[in-house]
């Protein structure tokens, strides 16, 4: 089947009107009722003065729809990579109006009936996107249709014939759309092609066997993240039948997980190699190419003096000029590809020295005890430190509880002393069990900063001894236990104040590792952010009961008993 242009997606006539274009809760959503929200759309966003909007949508098919109906409107269209606040605040007071899950969202207008839809131009027909944010801040990136028709035009040629000989199958996706991979695997290219794609995302790999069982003949659009913590466990061998191939992109799948997917999926996952700015490069797939990449149709690679992968694609601003990216590379002999040795844009200054956080993490993944290493960059007023957020191995866990986070930490650090400076050596660990990913699978700079606020209030001792003990906490407006407590009017959580109570007493007393009960709490004023509170400390070893009280300037916060038992 012929792949329509993308500028002719809304057309009447380029695909017949009752061809399915989509599923929403099982029910089947054809190519008729698609164009007719895409004219519903379209008169909403003319009533729009400005030339400027911005679309957020869980919903891929309602997604598609309100972007065809904004650029057949004439409009520039801008998609947020997510809805934190920190994102749309900026974004929004840059646009003239938006749809979907934003504040003051317009609606379709149904009742306009069928509009003449402006002719879309392949270069004046324009979207911003935004980088995941893995890398450092999301920067804006600017494209023009004729861009992301090219990259589908050349997806298609090379992967079609392989993807429809058995019929259209059903996209079934695990990433957003909001972002240029899942635009395009997820939005684009199947309504160009004619494959069908479910409405709304998966998250869950239960949800992915639940799917494959009930309707065989799918494709799958996911990211390294959801692939390598596929659980062996579900019964992937009765859902696999079901499963037409694997698509995976936005970061490198580790050459574990892409084992695992073949033996569980049955299939060796398709990973795609490219970025927000240069649309895809080069594709492969582990089990036929090993660690080598292949060029996808129209694009051209060259490696520089500096060891660094240049690009000539029609998927870039300008077909004609190379583009150099970040990433240090071998090319081909042949000139037809390439293989990967890590990237080079992540070097960062520390005490004036250069370090490249890539090094500390590889040499942290030389270990057994370690399963995946992310540096970053902390700042503060006084000095950058770095910041390391390690997921352990089961090896790992079991060095950690044994010897203690100070041993853990002494021994990671003499696996990166050999690759840094003294001065820039991290400073601080986080051990976790999963890293934070976005809606990409991505992990961003600013969720593994977030892992560094402090939980704990500053402590200072004014008395201690076998019975009593005097402290002081200041509490500082940023620790994370602000976080929700409340968004306009931020207070310490009663159970956090316990928490900081035991934490201060563990240090004065031999409490007993269990907690048993609380006997007459007072929480009598709320602690809020900047507060210097006094705490009072009284250990009764015989009951092995702790009596406490929390004092200011403003009066007493709180008070109470505390048991504990072996």
């Amino acid at each position: 089947m012929a792949c329509i242009a993308l500028t002719q997606l809304a057309w009447e006539g380029a695909a017949p009107d009752e061809r399915v274009v989509g599923y929403r809760d099982g029910q089947a959503v054809t190519r008729g009722a698609f164009i007719a929200q895409v004219h519903a759309w379209c008169a909403a966003f003319r009533e729009v003065r400005g030339p400027v909007v911005a679309l957020y949508f869980a919903d891929a098919l309602d997604a598609a729809a309100a972007l065809y109906g904004a650029w057949h409107a004439g409009k520039a269209v801008v998609l947020p990579g997510d809805m934190q606040p920190a994102t749309l605040g900026p974004l929004l007071a840059g646009v003239d109006a938006c749809a979907g899950q934003l504040p003051g969202a317009l609606q379709p207008l149904p009742q306009a009936g069928r509009q003449d839809l402006q002719t879309l131009s392949l270069r004046a027909t324009r979207l911003t996107l935004f980088t995941s944010g893995s890398s450092g801040q999301p920067a804006r990136i600017e494209k023009c249709l004729g861009q992301l028709d090219a990259e589908v035009q050349a997806l298609q040629a090379l992967f079609a014939e392989s993807l429809d000989a058995d019929g259209m199958p059903c996209v079934l996706a695990t990433v957003s759309h909001q972002h240029i991979y899942g635009l395009l695997f997820r939005l684009l290219w199947p309504l160009a092609a004619g494959r069908p794609t479910e409405a709304l995302p998966l998250s869950y790999p239960e949800e992915l066997v639940h799917r494959l069982l009930a309707w065989p003949g799918c494709l799958l659009v996911s990211s390294p993240a959801f692939l390598a913590r596929l659980p062996v466990q579900l019964d992937w061998a009765q859902a696999s039948p079901g499963l037409r191939a694997v698509f995976s992109s936005g970061g490198p799948l580790p050459a574990d997980a892409s084992a695992q997917a073949l033996a569980l999926l049955a299939h060796s996952p398709t990973e795609v190699f490219g970025s927000s700015e240069t649309g895809g490069i080069a594709w492969r797939r582990r089990a036929e190419h090993g660690e080598q990449w292949a060029l996808l149709p129209g694009v051209d690679c060259r490696v520089n003096a500096q060891g660094l992968l240049e690009v000539r694609s029609p998927h870039l601003p300008d077909a004609d000029q190379w583009w150099e990216t970040a990433d240090r590379a071998q090319a081909h002999a042949d000139g037809q590809g390439f293989g990967l040795l890590g990237r080079a844009d992540r070097i960062v200054k520390i005490a004036e020295k250069r370090v490249s956080l890539t090094a500390i993490e590889q040499a942290l993944l030389a270990s057994a005890w370690v399963r995946e290493a992310r540096a970053v960059v902390l700042e503060s007023a006084a000095s950058a430190r770095i910041g390391m957020v390690v997921v352990l191995s089961e090896a790992g866990w079991l060095h950690l509880q044994a010897q203690g986070r100070r041993a853990m930490q002494l021994a990671l650090r003499a696996l990166v002393a050999p690759h840094v400076e003294r001065v820039a050596l991290p400073r601080h660990w986080r051990y976790v069990e999963h890293l934070p990913l976005n809606a990409q699978g991505k992990s961003t700079q600013q969720q593994l900063a977030l892992l560094f606020r402090p939980v704990m209030p500053a402590l200072e001792w004014l008395q201690r001894d076998a019975q009593q003990a005097r402290a002081r906490w200041q509490v500082a407006a940023d620790l994370l236990v602000f976080d929700g407590h409340f968004p306009d009017a931020p207070l310490v959580p009663g159970v956090s104040q316990l928490h900081w109570v035991e934490w201060t007493a563990r240090q004065a007393f031999a409490l007993a590792p269990n907690f048993l009960r609380a006997d007459v709490l007072k929480f009598q004023l709320p602690i809020l952010p900047g507060a210097a509170v006094d705490v009072a400390l009284e250990w009764h070893a015989d009951r092995a009961a702790l009596h406490f009280s929390l004092t200011s300037g403003q009066g007493t916060h709180a008070s109470g008993r505390l048991f504990w038992g072996a």
